[in-house]
Protein backbone atom coordinates (compact mmCIF):
# COMPACT_ATOMS: atom_id res chain seq x y z
CA UNK A 1 0.00 0.00 0.00
CA UNK A 2 1.24 3.60 -0.69
CA UNK A 3 0.91 6.52 1.15
CA UNK A 4 -0.26 9.97 -0.30
CA UNK A 5 1.95 12.56 1.85
CA UNK A 6 1.92 15.51 -0.57
CA UNK A 7 -0.51 18.45 0.17
CA UNK A 8 -4.15 18.26 -0.85
CA UNK A 9 -4.91 20.50 -3.09
CA UNK A 10 -8.73 22.32 -3.19
CA UNK A 11 -10.37 22.31 -6.18
CA UNK A 12 -10.43 26.27 -8.46
CA UNK A 13 -13.51 28.25 -7.57
CA UNK A 14 -14.94 30.15 -10.77
CA UNK A 15 -16.27 33.54 -10.02
CA UNK A 16 -17.43 34.12 -13.02
CA UNK A 17 -14.92 35.98 -14.50
CA UNK A 18 -15.02 38.21 -11.38
CA UNK A 19 -11.70 38.97 -9.26
CA UNK A 20 -11.59 36.40 -6.29
CA UNK A 21 -12.19 38.34 -3.47
CA UNK A 22 -9.92 37.95 -0.35
CA UNK A 23 -10.37 35.06 2.19
CA UNK A 24 -12.40 32.68 0.18
CA UNK A 25 -15.19 35.02 0.75
CA UNK A 26 -18.16 34.99 -1.65
CA UNK A 27 -17.97 38.03 -4.33
CA UNK A 28 -20.72 41.21 -3.94
CA UNK A 29 -23.27 40.77 -5.97
CA UNK A 30 -23.96 43.12 -8.83
CA UNK A 31 -26.28 46.16 -8.54
CA UNK A 32 -28.71 43.58 -11.16
CA UNK A 33 -27.52 40.90 -9.28
CA UNK A 34 -29.44 41.98 -6.12
CA UNK A 35 -32.46 43.53 -8.24
CA UNK A 36 -32.90 40.55 -9.44
CA UNK A 37 -32.76 38.44 -6.10
CA UNK A 38 -35.11 41.32 -4.36
CA UNK A 39 -37.51 40.60 -7.57
CA UNK A 40 -37.52 37.04 -7.04
CA UNK A 41 -38.46 37.38 -3.48
CA UNK A 42 -41.27 39.54 -4.11
CA UNK A 43 -42.61 37.35 -6.47
CA UNK A 44 -41.96 34.36 -3.94
CA UNK A 45 -43.82 35.73 -0.78
CA UNK A 46 -46.54 37.05 -2.96
CA UNK A 47 -47.42 33.59 -4.62
CA UNK A 48 -47.32 32.27 -1.38
CA UNK A 49 -49.52 34.52 0.88
CA UNK A 50 -51.97 35.55 -1.73
CA UNK A 51 -54.44 32.45 -1.52
CA UNK A 52 -54.96 33.44 2.14
CA UNK A 53 -55.51 37.34 1.45
CA UNK A 54 -59.09 37.96 1.10
CA UNK A 55 -61.58 40.77 0.03
CA UNK A 56 -64.25 41.84 2.03
CA UNK A 57 -67.57 43.92 1.37
CA UNK A 58 -69.70 44.88 3.67
CA UNK A 59 -73.17 46.67 3.89
CA UNK A 60 -74.38 49.23 6.68
CA UNK A 61 -77.35 51.64 7.27
CA UNK A 62 -76.92 55.19 5.78
CA UNK A 63 -74.36 55.22 3.24
CA UNK A 64 -74.53 54.90 -0.38
CA UNK A 65 -73.19 52.21 -2.11
CA UNK A 66 -70.41 50.62 -3.98
CA UNK A 67 -70.75 51.14 -7.83
CA UNK A 68 -69.76 47.98 -8.52
CA UNK A 69 -72.01 45.82 -6.25
CA UNK A 70 -75.09 47.85 -5.50
CA UNK A 71 -76.21 46.15 -2.41
CA UNK A 72 -72.94 46.90 -0.26
CA UNK A 73 -71.40 50.15 0.95
CA UNK A 74 -67.81 49.46 2.48
CA UNK A 75 -64.98 47.19 1.39
CA UNK A 76 -61.53 46.28 2.96
CA UNK A 77 -59.21 43.24 3.35
CA UNK A 78 -58.38 40.57 5.39
CA UNK A 79 -56.56 37.24 5.90
CA UNK A 80 -57.35 33.77 6.82
CA UNK A 81 -55.57 32.61 10.17
CA UNK A 82 -57.36 29.23 10.19
CA UNK A 83 -58.55 26.46 7.97
CA UNK A 84 -61.95 26.11 9.00
CA UNK A 85 -62.06 30.13 7.62
CA UNK A 86 -61.43 32.57 10.67
CA UNK A 87 -60.22 35.58 9.09
CA UNK A 88 -58.32 38.54 10.28
CA UNK A 89 -59.20 42.04 9.38
CA UNK A 90 -59.83 45.29 11.18
CA UNK A 91 -62.46 46.75 13.08
CA UNK A 92 -63.17 49.91 11.09
CA UNK A 93 -63.71 47.94 8.04
CA UNK A 94 -66.58 45.24 9.18
CA UNK A 95 -68.20 47.75 12.17
CA UNK A 96 -71.50 48.22 12.34
CA UNK A 97 -72.08 45.89 9.46
CA UNK A 98 -75.41 43.86 9.04
CA UNK A 99 -74.21 41.78 6.22
CA UNK A 100 -70.42 40.79 5.17
CA UNK A 101 -69.37 39.21 1.90
CA UNK A 102 -65.87 37.49 1.85
CA UNK A 103 -64.29 37.01 -1.84
CA UNK A 104 -61.96 34.32 -1.83
CA UNK A 105 -59.17 33.50 -4.50
CA UNK A 106 -60.22 30.78 -6.52
CA UNK A 107 -63.56 29.87 -5.03
CA UNK A 108 -65.84 33.15 -5.48
CA UNK A 109 -67.70 35.05 -2.79
CA UNK A 110 -69.10 33.43 0.27
CA UNK A 111 -71.31 35.46 3.44
CA UNK A 112 -69.82 35.40 6.80
CA UNK A 113 -70.21 36.37 10.19
CA UNK A 114 -68.66 38.75 12.33
CA UNK A 115 -67.26 36.48 15.60
CA UNK A 116 -65.97 39.46 17.44
CA UNK A 117 -64.26 43.00 17.22
CA UNK A 118 -61.66 45.04 19.04
CA UNK A 119 -61.87 48.90 18.58
CA UNK A 120 -59.61 49.44 21.02
CA UNK A 121 -56.83 47.95 18.81
CA UNK A 122 -58.49 48.09 15.36
CA UNK A 123 -58.67 44.20 14.91
CA UNK A 124 -62.13 42.29 14.26
CA UNK A 125 -62.50 38.20 13.24
CA UNK A 126 -64.67 36.66 10.50
CA UNK A 127 -65.70 33.43 9.94
CA UNK A 128 -67.10 32.04 6.80
CA UNK A 129 -68.48 28.47 6.37
CA UNK A 130 -65.73 26.74 5.15
CA UNK A 131 -62.67 24.12 5.58
CA UNK A 132 -59.39 23.39 4.31
CA UNK A 133 -58.92 27.19 3.57
CA UNK A 134 -54.95 28.25 2.82
CA UNK A 135 -53.87 29.74 5.90
CA UNK A 136 -51.53 31.93 6.84
CA UNK A 137 -48.66 32.12 9.65
CA UNK A 138 -48.48 34.69 11.69
CA UNK A 139 -44.97 35.37 12.31
CA UNK A 140 -43.28 37.49 15.94
CA UNK A 141 -43.54 41.19 15.23
CA UNK A 142 -40.90 41.69 18.31
CA UNK A 143 -38.57 40.10 16.07
CA UNK A 144 -38.53 43.14 13.65
CA UNK A 145 -35.99 45.64 13.17
CA UNK A 146 -36.04 49.01 11.05
CA UNK A 147 -35.27 49.28 7.35
CA UNK A 148 -36.74 45.37 7.37
CA UNK A 149 -37.93 44.60 3.98
CA UNK A 150 -41.64 44.30 4.22
CA UNK A 151 -45.02 43.63 1.42
CA UNK A 152 -48.07 44.47 1.86
CA UNK A 153 -51.16 42.68 0.15
CA UNK A 154 -54.58 43.91 0.07
CA UNK A 155 -57.52 44.44 -2.34
CA UNK A 156 -57.07 48.57 -2.24
CA UNK A 157 -59.95 50.46 -4.38
CA UNK A 158 -61.43 47.13 -5.42
CA UNK A 159 -57.85 46.21 -7.40
CA UNK A 160 -58.09 42.43 -6.37
CA UNK A 161 -54.40 40.90 -4.82
CA UNK A 162 -52.28 44.07 -4.80
CA UNK A 163 -48.97 43.80 -3.97
CA UNK A 164 -46.33 46.37 -2.51
CA UNK A 165 -43.34 46.62 -0.95
CA UNK A 166 -41.37 49.00 1.52
CA UNK A 167 -39.20 48.51 4.87
CA UNK A 168 -40.03 49.00 8.29
CA UNK A 169 -39.88 52.36 8.88
CA UNK A 170 -40.08 52.73 12.73
CA UNK A 171 -41.35 50.46 15.44
CA UNK A 172 -43.26 51.72 18.84
CA UNK A 173 -45.37 54.33 17.36
CA UNK A 174 -48.73 55.07 19.11
CA UNK A 175 -52.42 55.89 16.69
CA UNK A 176 -55.98 57.04 18.52
CA UNK A 177 -58.10 54.31 17.42
CA UNK A 178 -61.75 54.79 16.78
CA UNK A 179 -62.93 54.29 19.87
CA UNK A 180 -60.18 57.09 21.07
CA UNK A 181 -57.73 54.59 22.76
CA UNK A 182 -54.00 54.95 22.06
CA UNK A 183 -52.94 52.21 20.23
CA UNK A 184 -49.34 51.23 21.44
CA UNK A 185 -46.39 49.69 20.20
CA UNK A 186 -47.82 50.14 16.27
CA UNK A 187 -45.62 49.33 13.19
CA UNK A 188 -44.56 52.38 10.23
CA UNK A 189 -43.81 51.37 7.42
CA UNK A 190 -44.04 52.93 3.95
CA UNK A 191 -45.34 49.83 1.63
CA UNK A 192 -48.30 51.55 -0.09
CA UNK A 193 -51.52 51.65 1.30
CA UNK A 194 -55.01 53.13 -0.28
CA UNK A 195 -58.35 52.79 0.79
CA UNK A 196 -59.10 49.20 0.78
CA UNK A 197 -55.71 47.70 1.74
CA UNK A 198 -57.02 47.87 5.16
CA UNK A 199 -57.52 44.27 7.33
CA UNK A 200 -54.91 43.20 4.97
CA UNK A 201 -51.45 41.83 5.99
CA UNK A 202 -48.02 43.07 6.71
CA UNK A 203 -45.69 40.41 5.25
CA UNK A 204 -41.98 39.65 5.80
CA UNK A 205 -39.66 38.15 3.37
CA UNK A 206 -40.86 33.91 5.24
CA UNK A 207 -44.22 34.92 3.75
CA UNK A 208 -45.29 35.50 7.77
CA UNK A 209 -47.68 37.71 8.51
CA UNK A 210 -45.86 40.52 10.74
CA UNK A 211 -49.04 43.26 10.97
CA UNK A 212 -52.26 43.72 9.59
CA UNK A 213 -52.28 47.01 7.78
CA UNK A 214 -54.41 49.76 9.27
CA UNK A 215 -54.30 53.29 8.57
CA UNK A 216 -52.56 55.66 6.56
CA UNK A 217 -51.88 59.47 6.71
CA UNK A 218 -54.37 61.38 4.32
CA UNK A 219 -52.05 63.53 1.92
CA UNK A 220 -48.61 62.69 3.78
CA UNK A 221 -46.42 60.05 1.32
CA UNK A 222 -45.31 56.81 2.75
CA UNK A 223 -46.66 56.80 6.24
CA UNK A 224 -48.43 53.60 7.24
CA UNK A 225 -49.59 52.05 9.83
CA UNK A 226 -49.91 48.18 11.11
CA UNK A 227 -50.92 46.42 14.15
CA UNK A 228 -48.23 44.19 15.28
CA UNK A 229 -48.88 40.72 14.48
CA UNK A 230 -48.36 39.71 18.11
CA UNK A 231 -51.04 42.03 19.46
CA UNK A 232 -52.99 40.50 16.76
CA UNK A 233 -52.56 36.74 17.45
CA UNK A 234 -53.46 37.56 21.14
CA UNK A 235 -56.46 39.74 19.98
CA UNK A 236 -57.80 37.60 17.59
CA UNK A 237 -57.14 34.19 19.95
CA UNK A 238 -59.63 36.39 22.63
CA UNK A 239 -62.12 37.48 20.42
CA UNK A 240 -62.78 33.66 18.87
CA UNK A 241 -62.83 32.27 22.62
CA UNK A 242 -65.34 35.11 23.96
CA UNK A 243 -66.10 37.33 21.42
CA UNK A 244 -64.99 40.23 22.84
CA UNK A 245 -61.60 41.71 24.49
CA UNK A 246 -62.80 42.87 28.24
CA UNK A 247 -59.09 44.47 29.42
CA UNK A 248 -58.26 46.77 32.35
CA UNK A 249 -56.02 49.61 32.19
CA UNK A 250 -53.86 51.22 34.16
CA UNK A 251 -54.17 54.95 33.02
CA UNK A 252 -50.24 54.78 30.97
CA UNK A 253 -49.03 55.66 27.58
CA UNK A 254 -46.08 53.91 26.92
CA UNK A 255 -43.39 51.57 24.76
CA UNK A 256 -41.15 49.09 24.87
CA UNK A 257 -37.71 50.27 25.39
CA UNK A 258 -33.54 48.26 26.46
CA UNK A 259 -33.06 48.49 29.68
CA UNK A 260 -28.73 49.40 30.85
CA UNK A 261 -27.21 46.35 31.23
CA UNK A 262 -25.37 47.46 34.24
CA UNK A 263 -28.57 47.72 35.72
CA UNK A 264 -29.92 44.45 34.43
CA UNK A 265 -27.21 42.77 36.26
CA UNK A 266 -27.33 44.89 39.35
CA UNK A 267 -31.11 43.74 39.83
CA UNK A 268 -30.93 40.36 38.30
CA UNK A 269 -33.49 41.17 36.53
CA UNK A 270 -34.72 37.70 34.00
CA UNK A 271 -35.42 40.77 30.84
CA UNK A 272 -33.57 42.94 29.05
CA UNK A 273 -35.74 45.50 27.84
CA UNK A 274 -39.38 46.73 29.92
CA UNK A 275 -42.25 49.56 28.91
CA UNK A 276 -41.17 53.28 29.18
CA UNK A 277 -43.99 55.34 30.25
CA UNK A 278 -44.13 58.14 28.25
CA UNK A 279 -47.33 59.36 29.86
CA UNK A 280 -49.43 58.98 33.25
CA UNK A 281 -53.61 59.93 32.66
CA UNK A 282 -55.24 62.24 35.39
CA UNK A 283 -56.70 60.23 38.44
CA UNK A 284 -55.73 56.85 36.93
CA UNK A 285 -54.67 53.55 38.92
CA UNK A 286 -51.19 54.57 38.11
CA UNK A 287 -51.17 57.89 39.60
CA UNK A 288 -52.40 57.03 42.10
CA UNK A 289 -49.85 54.74 42.50
CA UNK A 290 -46.93 57.11 42.36
CA UNK A 291 -45.80 56.08 38.37
CA UNK A 292 -43.79 59.14 36.53
CA UNK A 293 -43.27 59.91 33.07
CA UNK A 294 -39.95 58.44 32.13
CA UNK A 295 -40.07 54.95 34.55
CA UNK A 296 -39.95 51.84 33.47
CA UNK A 297 -42.14 49.19 34.38
CA UNK A 298 -40.20 45.74 34.41
CA UNK A 299 -43.08 43.94 35.92
CA UNK A 300 -46.54 43.59 36.97
CA UNK A 301 -47.76 41.04 39.51
CA UNK A 302 -45.90 37.60 38.58
CA UNK A 303 -45.34 38.86 35.10
CA UNK A 304 -42.18 40.40 33.34
CA UNK A 305 -43.42 43.50 31.17
CA UNK A 306 -40.46 43.36 28.44
CA UNK A 307 -42.81 44.59 26.03
CA UNK A 308 -46.24 46.72 25.68
CA UNK A 309 -47.53 43.40 24.31
CA UNK A 310 -46.75 41.75 27.51
CA UNK A 311 -48.57 44.44 29.73
CA UNK A 312 -52.01 43.92 27.40
CA UNK A 313 -52.20 40.65 27.89
CA UNK A 314 -51.65 40.93 31.33
CA UNK A 315 -54.32 43.56 31.36
CA UNK A 316 -57.35 40.95 31.30
CA UNK A 317 -60.59 40.72 32.69
CA UNK A 318 -59.06 38.69 36.17
CA UNK A 319 -56.70 41.80 36.87
CA UNK A 320 -59.55 44.49 36.93
CA UNK A 321 -59.94 45.33 40.73
CA UNK A 322 -56.37 43.10 41.73
CA UNK A 323 -53.84 44.78 43.78
CA UNK A 324 -50.72 43.98 42.10
CA UNK A 325 -47.30 44.49 43.00
CA UNK A 326 -45.03 46.57 40.52
CA UNK A 327 -41.50 46.49 39.69
CA UNK A 328 -40.02 49.48 38.02
CA UNK A 329 -37.13 51.34 37.39
CA UNK A 330 -36.69 55.42 37.91
CA UNK A 331 -33.44 56.48 36.98
CA UNK A 332 -30.77 54.05 38.71
CA UNK A 333 -33.21 52.81 41.45
CA UNK A 334 -35.22 49.68 41.49
CA UNK A 335 -38.99 50.52 42.82
CA UNK A 336 -41.56 48.75 44.39
CA UNK A 337 -45.73 50.02 44.24
CA UNK A 338 -48.92 48.41 44.18
CA UNK A 339 -51.42 49.17 41.23
CA UNK A 340 -55.24 48.00 40.68
CA UNK A 341 -56.32 48.30 37.40
CA UNK A 342 -59.55 49.62 36.72
CA UNK A 343 -62.26 48.33 34.10
CA UNK A 344 -61.07 50.07 30.53
CA UNK A 345 -64.12 52.01 29.01
CA UNK A 346 -66.48 49.94 26.55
Amino acid sequence: MTRNTGALKAAPVDYGGKVPPPNGTPPIPTEDEALDAYSRLVVSVAEKISPSIVAIGVAREGQGHLPSVPDLNGSGSGVIIAPDGFILTNSHVVHQAWRIEVGVQGTGTHEAELVGEDPATDLAVVRMNASGLPAASLGDSEKLRVGQLVIAIGHPLGLRTTVTTGVISALGRSLRSQSGRLIENIIQTDAALNPGSSGGPLVDPKAQVVGINTAIIQFAQGICFAIPSNTARWVAGTLIKEGRVVRGHIGIAGQSCPLDPVLVKRFGMPASSGVAVAEVYPESPAKKAGVRRGDIIIAVGQTTTSTVDDLHKLLTRDAIGRDLPMALLRGDSLLKANIKPVKDLP
